[in-house]
């Protein structure tokens, strides 16, 4: 049988549509299967929808197909012009078999693109929320929005990074609108990644050009994380920056929420503005105790000391002039043993067996 050829044999002239069905005796580029078309509907007969594809034969929509695009053939009058995917280039009756809804989703794809060559931002309205970040549509394309990719202002500040926290947060923004851009998009893998935060940096990037590395500002902290504290300039508090876990003290810090809390005004010193980011230090604009340390101690020295509090590596222990030294938990036995030989908030006799302030290190020894 010819390729979509629709000659007019017994069996065409027997199909009841044949009188209105086009008709083309010769191909000259035959079909195939995922061949993007432009067809014009020609008529509806029951659960079939029949189509001119323009010089290269008649299409049928059937079945399944049929049923899923109910709605866009609802909204078609006859000779209305449509796209169309071929998925099977001739059935057993000579028709190509269509898909309106591949082709609608492959035009969503190509719109997708355009978004993303153009840089162009669009809004969307968030359906959903889950512990990673926020679901939406686009061009009837399910999307997603990374925690990440959300502005600073949307950022959920959780302390501890506690999931179901985080989730809380982020179920408020269910039913609301965001603006985004397109970030990553994958249609064989139907991936579509948005960003928020590719919007808001543009209008930060803007307002950083009055800073510079080294300036001094007034801040108020926002967020508090086990890896830091979020921060907001006073004067511009659409500016949002991080105070690293290692910015915020000359000595060891364990938890952020032990030494700042959400609302605290604070001085700041800005330390790394870079790709619409500021980084900022507290403890720059406080005396580094390293400097003088070696004022106070030496290699070898006996000192007095007490002890601040457990970590995996050891115990702290406080020696005064604002700085503390390090006995190794491989001095004892396990943790339990230390434990038992080092009470919280009790004094006790130490060595120093390593010195070295220019690496902020003191290593300790109970005096035997």
């Amino acid at each position: 049988m010819q390729q979509n050829t629709f000659a007019l044999d017994e069996t065409k002239k027997a199909h009841p549509l044949a009188g209105i069905l086009k008709l083309h005796p010769q191909l000259t580029t035959p079909l195939k299967e995922g061949d993007a078309v432009n067809v014009e509907l020609l008529a509806l007969e029951g659960q079939r929808a029949y189509f001119d594809i323009k010089g290269r034969g008649t299409g049928v929509v059937i079945g399944r197909e049929f049923v899923n695009a109910k709605d866009i053939i609802k909204s078609l009058e006859k000779n209305q012009e449509t796209n169309a995917t071929v998925i099977v280039a001739e059935n057993d009756e000579g028709f190509a078999e269509l898909s309106l809804v591949k082709a609608l989703r492959q035009q969503n794809w190509q719109d997708i693109k355009a978004l993303k060559d153009s840089g162009a931002a669009v809004e969307v309205k968030i359906t959903a929320a889950n512990t990673g970040g926020l679901l939406a549509e686009l061009h009837g394309i399910k999307a997603f929005i990374p925690v990440s990719q959300l502005s600073a202002q949307n950022y959920p500040h959780v302390e501890d990074g506690d999931k179901n926290k985080i989730y809380e947060e982020l179920k408020r923004f269910v039913g609301q609108s965001l603006e985004v851009r397109v970030l990553d998009f994958n249609p064989k893998a139907d991936k579509l990644i948005l960003s928020e935060r590719e919007i808001t940096d543009e209008g930060v990037r803007k307002s950083l050009e009055k800073y510079g590395v080294g300036d001094t500002v007034d801040v108020t902290v926002s967020g508090v994380a086990d890896f830091g504290v979020f921060v907001k300039l006073l004067d511009d508090p659409t500016i949002e920056g991080l105070v690293h876990i290692s910015e915020i003290d000359h000595k060891l810090i364990d938890a952020p929420k032990e030494v700042v809390k959400v609302g605290d005004s604070m001085k700041a010193k800005i330390i790394e503005i870079k790709d619409g980011r500021i980084s900022l230090s507290f403890k720059a604009l406080k005396p580094n105790p390293w400097d003088d340390a070696d004022k106070y101690f030496a290699q070898d020295q006996d000192v007095a000391g007490t002890v601040a509090k457990y970590n995996p590596f050891g115990a702290l222990v406080a020696l005064g002039h604002d700085l503390q030294g390090l006995i190794h938990i491989s001095e004892f036995e396990n943790q339990e043993k230390m434990k038992e030989q080092l009470e919280l908030g009790k004094e006790y006799s130490f060595v120093i067996s390593l010195f070295k302030p220019a690496e902020k290190r003191i290593i300790l020894k109970l005096k035997k």
